[in-house]
């Protein structure tokens, strides 16, 4: 399928590894010119190689509202404008209510709500200008189904699932359409650190009975990132192989 986005200049944070890549990599087999950003200057001068010329590699920390912010700016400016942003960043540390102390909560919210608030403030007014644009945030399964032990993410990326669906509402007459995808257990550097049995054990409780991989998943956001995917908005699409089991 031909996704209608080449030539298309996109902005992929924390896209040095796991589903970030798997997106970056994604969006340049659609013809996209992409910028990633990542704190490891190696791991992101690596991955920008393994996506061969067109990777625009930024080193930017998008776990504060100043670096997110600058993130964008500086990816605009690098591909000469910006027409897709994917939101995307790491986890904050597990716990549950007991163990989780009160001052740990800034910080989660600065990581996984605040930083998307704050891409997209800064990426918006370009897209909006133009009449075209896709927003797309990387969250996790555990907005539909909360993990007990990661009170953290789950309070964290609802508040963003919740800021999309009512950023969607008012930008879509722009010509821009704001999604969220929701990834379940993927096969990536974290879950690769598991020793095999541990790994199998999880597969086995997700009804395909394997792991996601990084590659379907970047698939999968490139086309929520397309030309055809234009009546998708406000949604959060789960990608997690029938793991989660509700009906809604």
């Amino acid at each position: 399928m031909d996704l209608g986005i080449e030539g298309k200049r996109a902005a992929v944070a924390a896209g040095s590894a796991g589903l970030g890549l798997g997106t970056a990599r994604a969006l340049m087999d659609a013809g996209v010119h992409v910028a990633i950003c990542g704190r490891d200057p190696q791991r992101l001068s690596e991955a920008a190689e393994s996506l061969g010329e067109g990777a625009h590699p930024l080193v930017a920390d998008v776990s504060t509202v100043e670096g997110a912010t600058r993130f964008v700016e500086e990816a605009r400016n690098s591909l000469g404008g910006l027409d897709i942003l994917v939101t995307n960043a790491g986890g904050p540390p597990p716990g549950n209510f007991a163990s989780t102390d009160l001052a740990a909560y800034p910080a989660a919210l600065s990581l996984n709500l605040l930083s998307v608030v704050a891409m997209c403030k800064a990426a918006l007014p370009g897209m909006q200008s133009q009449g075209w644009g896709r927003i797309l945030a990387i969250t996790s399964i555990t907005v539909r189904q909360p993990i007990d032990n990661l009170i953290l993410s789950n309070t964290a990326r609802a508040g963003a699932t919740g800021f999309l669906k009512t950023l969607a509402n008012q930008v879509a007459p722009h010509g821009v359409t704001v999604n969220s995808i929701q990834p379940g257990l993927h096969r990536t550097a974290r879950l690769g650190a598991l020793d095999a049995g541990a790994t199998e054990a999880l597969a086995a409780g997700i009804p395909t009975r394997t792991l996601g991989e990084a590659e379907h998943f970047g698939m999968v956001a490139a086309f929520l990132c397309s030309d055809p995917a234009r009546f998708i908005n406000g949604a959060a699409i789960p990608v997690d192989g029938g793991a989660y089991p509700g009906l809604l």
